[in-house]
C-alpha cells in the first residue's frame, strides 16, 4: 500500500503524502477557498518546509495542487498569510487583476534568523514568484515569525497591518504598510495571559457581538507551545479593541485566567480566511500537538500525514455575563439521522451496534437524578474498550479519555482531557467523529475539545448513568458517505 492508497480521514483535509503542520495563507478568491500549509515535499519529517496548496469550493471537497512556495537556499518557508491586493498597492498586479500577495517567514539556519518575505501570484494563487527585494521586514532576530496580514480601514486611516510574533519573548508585534513591501512598527502586545510556551501564529480580526454592528470587538488568537490547557500545544484568544495602532484587551472580569480556543490536545496554529465577509469569518487549525507530532506513525495509516480541523465559522456571543468566541463547524452534507429518544439509563446500555466511520452526533441528556453519565464511542458491546466521553455534573465538566488503543501511538499521546461546561442538569453536545479524530462542541459552540484518536477496534455506541439513572432526551447520529 502506498501513502496515496492508505486510509484517509473522511471529513478532514489531509495531504496526499508526507509531513504537514500549520495552515497558511487561507484566502477566499474568485469563489474558491485556498488552503496553503506547511509541508515537507520530500518526506514525512519536519524538514525542508515549504507551502503546499489545496483549494475547495465548499470547504469539504479539496483539490490538491503542486507545491506553491518552495524552500530554497535563502531558507525554509515558515508560516504566513495571503491577501488580495485590491487597488494594486504593491504594483505587483493591476487594478483590474489584483495580485495575491503572500507574506511568510523566511527561516535561515546560517545564520539562524527569521525574517518576513513576500511572494506574489497573478494566476489566482496557482504559481508564485518570490519578491526580488526579500526579506521585506527583518528585525535581525532568530524567532520573529508567522505574519498575518489584513487591510485596516478605520478612523486611523486605510493601510495594511501585519501581526507577527517574537516567539520566545511572548510578544505580538504590529506593523503597518501602504504597499506590502515597506513596513513600520506600530505597537506590541504581551507578554500576558498564557505564557508558559513560545507564542506563534497570531491572528487579529473584528467581530460583532451577538451580530450587533454597533458593538464590534477585535479577537486576537495566539497559539503557544508548550503551555496549552491540555498539555503541550494550545491556543488562547483575547477579546479587546484595536484602533489601527494598538490592541488592548477588554478589562471585564473573565472568571478564568485564560480564554482557551480549544480544550483538547490537537487544535493548534489556527488562522482565518481573508476575503470573506465579517459574519463569515472562518478558521482552520492543525490537528496535532508538538508533544508527539514528530513521533506519530510515518507509515501507512490514518495518523501518519497529519490533518486539519474542520473549518469553523467564528462569532462573538454574550454568555453568562461576558463575551465569548463561538465556533460552528462547516462539514459535509449528512445522511438521514438515526435517533434514540426518551430512554432512561442506569447501567451500561448499547444504543447502536455500529457508528458510522465519520459523521455527526447530537446529544441531549438529562442528568439531574445522577452524578453524570458516560458515552462509550467505538466500543465493543461486550467490553469496556473505546473512547469514553463523560459528564460530571457536580464538577461541571466533561472529560475525554483516549487511552484505549494507546499501545499503537507514542507514550506521550494517551491522555484524558477535561473541559468546563455550563450544562448543569441538562447537557447538550454536538460531536463530530472521523476515522481518527473527534471534535466536541458544548455550550452552543463556546466550548470546544479537539483530539486525535488512536485506532479503535470496536464500532458500538453505549451509555451509562453514573451515580443514578439519566434520561436520554435524544441522541441522534448522521453519517457521511465514505469514499470507496
Amino acid at each position: 500500500m502506498t501513502d496515496a492508497d492508505a486510509p484517509r480521514p473522511v471529513l478532514h483535509f489531509t495531504p496526499e503524502r508526507n509531513w504537514i503542520n500549520d495552515p497558511n495563507g487561507l484566502v477566499f478568491h474568485r469563489g474558491r477557498y485556498h488552503l496553503y500549509y506547511q509541508c515537507n515535499p520530500e518526506g514525512s519529517i519536519h524538514d525542508r518546509l515549504s507551502w503546499g496548496h489545496a483549494s475547495s469550493t465548499d470547504l469539504t471537497h479539496w483539490e490538491h495542487h503542486p507545491i506553491a512556495i518552495r524552500a530554497d537556499e535563502a531558507g525554509e518557508i515558515f508560516s504566513g498569510s495571503v491577501v488580495i491586493d485590491h487597488g494594486n498597492t504593491s504594483g505587483l498586479g493591476s487594478a483590474d487583476a489584483p495580485a495575491l500577495v503572500a507574506l511568510y517567514t523566511q527561516a535561515s539556519k546560517h545564520p539562524n534568523r527569521q525574517a518576513q518575505s513576500l511572494a506574489y501570484s497573478t494566476d489566482d494563487g496557482m504559481t508564485w514568484t518570490k519578491h526580488a527585494g526579500n526579506p521585506v521586514l527583518d528585525r535581525g532576530t532568530a524567532e520573529f515569525r508567522d505574519p498575518k496580514v489584513f487591510r485596516y480601514d478605520g478612523p486611523a486611516g486605510s493601510y495594511w497591518v501585519m501581526v507577527a510574533v517574537e516567539a520566545v519573548d511572548r510578544q505580538v508585534l504590529l506593523y503597518r504598510s501602504d504597499d506590502l513591501t515597506r513596513w513600520t512598527f506600530l505597537s506590541s502586545f504581551g507578554p500576558e495571559r498564557a505564557v508558559d510556551g513560545v507564542w506563534e501564529c497570531p491572528d487579529l480580526f473584528p467581530l460583532a457581538v451577538d451580530g450587533d454592528p454597533s458593538d464590534v470587538r477585535w479577537v486576537l488568537i495566539i497559539s503557544l507551545s508548550p503551555g496549552g490547557v491540555a498539555g503541550g500545544s494550545g491556543t488562547q484568544y483575547v477579546i479587546g479593541r484595536f484602533d489601527g495602532v494598538t490592541f488592548s484587551a477588554d478589562a471585564e472580569a473573565t472568571g478564568e485566567a485564560v480564554d482557551w480556543l480549544d480544550f483538547g490536545r490537537d487544535c493548534y496554529a489556527g488562522v482565518t480566511f481573508e476575503g470573506l465577509a465579517r459574519e463569515e469569518r472562518t478558521m482552520i487549525a492543525w490537528m496535532s500537538n508538538w508533544d508527539y507530532a514528530r513521533e506519530l506513525p510515518a507509515g501507512d495509516g490514518l495518523l501518519q500525514r497529519g490533518m486539519m480541523t474542520l473549518p469553523r465559522r467564528l462569532s462573538l456571543v454574550s454568555r453568562e455575563g461576558r463575551v465569548r468566541l463561538r465556533q460552528q463547524p462547516v462539514a459535509a452534507p449528512l445522511e438521514e439521522e438515526v435517533g434514540i429518544e426518551a430512554v432512561s439509563v442506569d447501567v451500561r446500555v448499547t444504543l447502536m451496534e455500529r457508528l458510522p466511520e465519520a459523521g455527526r452526533m447530537t446529544v441531549r441528556v438529562d442528568a439531574r437524578d445522577a452524578a453524570g453519565f458516560a458515552l462509550h464511542l467505538r466500543c465493543d458491546p461486550a467490553g469496556d474498550d473505546g473512547i469514553v466521553l463523560a459528564y460530571d455534573r457536580e464538577e461541571g465538566h466533561i472529560s475525554l479519555d483516549r487511552r484505549i488503543g494507546g499501545d499503537q501511538v507514542p507514550e506521550s499521546f494517551p491522555s484524558v482531557e477535561v473541559m468546563p461546561v455550563s450544562g448543569a442538569d441538562l447537557l447538550e453536545l454536538v460531536i463530530w467523529l472521523d476515522r481518527a479524530s473527534i471534535e466536541v462542541f458544548a455550550d452552543r459552540g463556546t466550548r470546544v475539545l479537539t483530539d486525535l484518536l488512536p485506532p479503535q477496534h470496536g464500532t458500538a455506541l453505549a451509555i451509562e448513568g453514573r451515580g443514578g439513572a439519566v434520561r436520554v432526551e435524544r441522541i441522534a447520529v448522521a453519517g457521511v458517505v465514505v469514499p470507496e
